[in-house]
């Protein structure tokens, strides 16, 4: 008997760090940035900051870690990501896996991705050329990936899908909710951070599930969602197959909350349409296989690009007339009513305006 009152407190401890978490959650993830500056879109970003390469080290086969250290930098939340330009000039964006509270750094983990991976040439960049001592710019914190607020989580990811996960499970474990995590991976030595998850996990626990492909197999994502409660918020980052997977098997009543590596797949459904060019006083063919950034950049070769995926927001675009077919990952609700990245996204009818 003389236990139930430590019981009790430790119950309302758990409890009150619950709460603290989804008051954090609930917090808009907006902060006030130190410098803005206008695009051509109209859309403000936060100015380049020029922060150091204060450490490179490899944290798995194919990944190294980079911590960017700076002065009061911009505060994140679970699930942001960094613009990182490259001193080719390049715009890549990788997401934090640091800690939050430390406002003296940034840290990123990066994977190199080959050409015959569908690589771009910006890991090879940042694996090659990035050095300790370096400077290097960043822009953001940005966040299309929060963590949700909700009563219990299940998180699924995907070899460095584990980026932005990383933070989430930290702050979970703090607060007390229940959680789950899938972490699936070609090898263990391929997996960052595999070590920590694993102590995150805690011993015997049954939280963390490792499935490393070649001692495995592929994981199965529809028996490890299996008994998820109603009302966990399920969050995934990874290839678009297991994505895929976890929204196939998702059960009634949870949430879905999705990071990807890459845009989404154009449709056999796209068709051809017109883009008129309001300022320049042309107009555009867009093929059902173009895209508009290249039908523009034919008209306008100046027009600035950078990532081509929908992650950066170089391209973005006002839209002045017509029905967008939004495809980015990274504009926010508010933002997709008048604008769009000409990138990936298209138009739902025959015809859009954009102010070029």
């Amino acid at each position: 008997m003389a236990r139930l009152p430590v019981l009790a407190l430790a119950a309302g401890t758990a409890l009150l760090a619950r709460r603290a978490l989804r008051r954090r959650i609930a917090a808009s993830p907006l902060w006030p940035l130190p410098a803005l500056e206008e695009p051509v879109s109209g859309r403000p970003r936060s100015r380049a900051l020029r922060l150091r390469v204060a450490r490179r080290e490899r944290v798995a086969d194919g990944v190294v870690q980079l911590r960017l250290e700076g002065a009061a930098l911009p505060p994140w939340q679970p699930g942001a990501h960094l613009d990182l330009v490259l001193p080719s000039g390049l715009v890549r964006q990788y997401s934090l896996c640091g800690d939050p509270e430390d406002s003296s750094s940034y840290t990123v983990a990066i994977r190199l991705i080959g050409a015959g991976q569908g690589g771009r040439g910006g890991s090879r960049e940042v694996h090659e050329r990035l050095r300790e001592g370096d400077g290097v710019e960043v822009r953001g914190p940005r966040n299309r990936f929060p963590l949700a607020d909700a009563t219990s989580y299940v998180f699924v990811a995907g070899g460095i899908g584990i980026t932005p996960i990383l933070p989430m499970l930290r702050a979970v474990r703090a607060s007390g909710a229940p959680w789950r995590l899938l972490y699936g991976g070609r090898s263990r030595a391929s997996m960052p951070f595999l070590e920590e998850v694993e102590k995150l996990g805690g011993a015997g626990r049954g939280r963390v599930t490792v499935v490393a492909e070649d001692e495995d197999g592929l994981p199965d994502v529809a028996a490890f969602l299996s008994g998820t409660p109603e009302g966990a918020a399920v969050h995934v980052c990874g290839p678009e197959a297991l994505m895929e997977a976890v929204g196939a098997a998702l059960p009634p009543g949870c949430s879905l909350h999705l990071e990807r590596f890459s845009p989404r797949a154009r449709t056999e459904g796209d068709t051809a349409f017109e883009v008129e060019l309001r300022r320049s006083g042309r107009t555009v063919a867009v093929a059902a296989d173009g895209t508009v950034l290249a039908a523009v950049r034919a008209a306008l070769p100046d027009t600035a690009y950078s990532c081509e995926q929908g992650f950066c927001g170089t391209c973005q675009q006002r839209v002045l007339e017509g029905e967008i077919d939004h495809r980015d990952e990274l504009l926010t609700d508010g933002e997709r009513a008048g604008s769009m990245l000409i990138c990936v996204s298209r138009a739902r009818g025959e015809r859009l305006v954009l102010d070029l």
